[in-house]
C-alpha cells in the first residue's frame, strides 16, 4: 500500500463506486443505457491514472 497516492487510491475507490452503481442501473433500475455511459467512465479514469503515472 506504500506504494500508491492518496490520490490513486481516491480515484480506485471512486471507480469501484461507478461499478456499482453501474450495476445497479442494469441490474435493479432497467435502464441499460445509463449503466453503459457511467460504466464507460471506469476504463477512462484508470487510463488518465496510468498516462499520469507514465510521465512521472
Amino acid at each position: 500500500m506504500k506504494k500508491f497516492k492518496k490520490s490513486e487510491i481516491a480515484l480506485m475507490v471512486l471507480v469501484v463506486i461507478l461499478i456499482g452503481i453501474s450495476e445497479y442501473y442494469f441490474l435493479i433500475a432497467k435502464d441499460p443505457l445509463k449503466a453503459i455511459f457511467l460504466g464507460l467512465w471506469c476504463p477512462t479514469i484508470l487510463g488518465f491514472v496510468i498516462i499520469f503515472n507514465l510521465k512521472r
